[in-house]
């Protein structure tokens, strides 16, 4: 049974591909070309949202080699201790919300420092399997539909015209 679920684990992204092409074939699409075409517009996307990507990784190392991360994790660790949270993981809980993979470098200090068995390395992983960088998906969400704060509101994004 366990080599089955292997085999199907190793050919399930080529069928996955193969149906998605055959239907496509089916239904009288150029897959090729609309392939292409979405590459492209993935390409223009990631370029027009690098600026941010760059902006947020940038501000969070200087949060971390400047120390501030670590006051602040101070001080909302004295609160956090008397609800039950440990203070160790507030650096965590702070910096996961705005970078995932400067999260997964504090998650691996916790791992190195008091071991991925042991309670907080348990809590640490649970905190970064269920939590999202709330601030970069907003970024992101509004550099790709263009949203820019004007004259005091926030405009409707725009949308592509309907087709027909």
């Amino acid at each position: 049974m366990q080599q089955i679920l292997w085999t199907l684990s190793d050919l399930i992204i080529p069928i996955l591909i193969a149906v998605i092409v055959a239907a496509g074939l089916l239904a009288g699409q150029k897959v090729y070309a609309d392939f292409v075409s979405g590459a492209k517009d993935g390409l223009k996307t990631a370029a027009e949202i690098l600026p941010t990507l760059a902006g947020l990784m940038v501000a969070v190392g200087i949060l971390r080699a400047s120390g501030f991360l670590d006051w602040i994790a101070s001080l909302l660790g004295m609160v956090t201790e008397r609800i039950g949270f440990p203070s160790q993981l507030v650096p965590l809980a702070v910096v996961r919300m705005f970078s995932s993979s400067a999260a997964l470098s504090l998650l691996i200090d916790i791992y190195q420092q008091y071991g991925t068995d042991s309670r907080l390395g348990l809590v640490a992983s649970v905190m970064m399997s269920s939590s999202e960088t709330i601030f970069y998906t907003m970024s992101i969400y509004f550099m790709a539909v263009k949203i820019k704060k004007r004259g005091g509101r926030w405009p409707e994004p725009s949308l592509p015209p309907s087709p027909g």
